[in-house]
């Protein structure tokens, strides 16, 4: 498990927090990733940004009064309901 602090980068951390679970982690290895909350957007965001890149969202919790920490593992997600409804709509 490796522990990431992307606060530096306040809403502009996406790219970097993909960039370092496909270098810098193993498969099935955990990733830690703090950043800021700001107006609470980039919560829903990096989740999805995390499912679409095919890792799977862990845990999700406030660190403090402006800050979030993500628990990311380095695993294929399972299908959100959504998803699962469009693939039985298109069999």
């Amino acid at each position: 498990m490796k522990r990431y602090d992307l606060r530096p980068l306040k809403d502009n951390f996406y790219n970097r927090m993909l960039e370092l679970m496909e270098i810098d982690i193993k498969d099935g290895e955990n990733a830690i990733f703090l950043f800021e909350i700001g107006d609470f957007s980039c919560v829903q965001k990096s989740s999805d940004v995390i499912y679409e890149a095919g890792y799977t969202m862990m845990n999700s919790i406030k660190f403090n009064e402006v800050d979030w920490t993500i628990v990311v593992k380095k695993i294929k997600p399972e299908p959100k309901e959504t998803d699962l409804v469009e693939e039985k709509s298109d069999a």
